[in-house]
């Protein structure tokens, strides 16, 4: 029995790959942590190795939070309980449908399946720029502009790109596990509910994982719908910011508000990370 060595120069360079990833990100949490004089200078590129500075203005964070719209505080909590509610909902609705459709691909049998697969494969090909303005007349004519509902609606009729993972990972499941199921006389939803989505986990993960990132990070979509400042998200929200406070001067605010906005993207990997690196690998050996 051979064990395998491990190859230092290999976990060096891994190390090196994942300082200079998260440079940028303890860059900015340093900025943050500085006074405005000493942003100014970190801009300038004075002092880009520092470590903490050495008398950290915790105070920042409070500050930044309060100047986010008009009305101290509320702006911020406003924004942060829009881009909560949106993002939870894309996410469920994500799943939910996601799940259907390639429970539907992988296990039911009917006319036009693989026509309709190709088609919806193909879709992913379309950039988000050449639906954009038609998208946008279709919710002005539904009277929905300036509501969260074009934020969320088209996430229940699921994404082409996870229903692609649904597919191909319930295509894995044992036929056995489906038979049993009929002959117990559950239906295609019983089985959906009890079968596929426990199954499915790694991938349920991957989905909420993605989806959770992307809409909370989302700046393009709430601009063109939301124009109330009490219906912003957090990423429009730190924009109006950074354009109320475009000096130099202001920048440590910006970044202690950048690093508020990214922790639950943080937490929420590390929450899911196992099932996540499962799901990841699960594509890559049949089980």
């Amino acid at each position: 029995m051979t064990t395998k060595r491990s190859n230092p120069a290999l976990y060096v360079l891994v190390s090196l790959g994942a300082l200079v990833m998260l440079f940028p990100i303890w860059w900015m949490f340093v900025v943050s942590l500085k006074t405005e004089s000493e942003a100014k200078e970190a801009m300038a590129g004075g002092e880009m190795l520092q470590v903490l500075p050495g008398n950290p203005q915790w105070n920042n964070y409070t500050q930044a939070i309060s100047e986010v719209g008009t009305v101290p505080v509320t702006g911020f909590l406003d924004a942060l309980a829009n881009s909560i509610v949106v993002t939870v909902l894309v996410v469920a609705a994500t799943i939910l449908s996601s799940s259907l459709v390639g429970t539907a691909f992988a296990r039911i049998r009917f006319r036009g399946r693989n026509g309709l697969f190709i088609l919806m494969l193909g879709t992913m090909m379309l950039p988000a720029q050449v639906t954009m303005i038609p998208l946008f007349l279709l919710f002005r004519w539904l009277g929905w502009v300036d509501t969260l509902l074009p934020l969320v609606v088209p996430a229940l009729f699921g994404s082409a790109f996870f229903i692609f993972m649904y597919r191909q990972f319930i295509a894995q499941i044992p036929e056995s596990l489906f038979e049993a199921a009929r002959i117990d006389r559950c239906g295609w939803l019983e089985i959906w509910w009890r079968i596929v989505l426990p199954l499915a986990r790694p991938v349920t993960a991957i989905t909420a994982v993605f989806t959770f990132i992307f809409v909370w990070n989302d700046f393009m979509t709430p601009l063109i719908y939301l124009h109330s400042e009490d219906q912003a998200t957090l990423a429009v929200a730190l924009n109006s910011f950074r354009t109320q406070f475009s000096g130099i001067e202001d920048v440590h605010l910006l970044m202690a508000l950048s690093v508020v906005t990214m922790i639950p993207c943080v937490v929420l990997f590390f929450a899911a990370q196992k099932q996540f690196i499962e799901g990841l690998g699960s594509g890559a050996v049949k089980g």
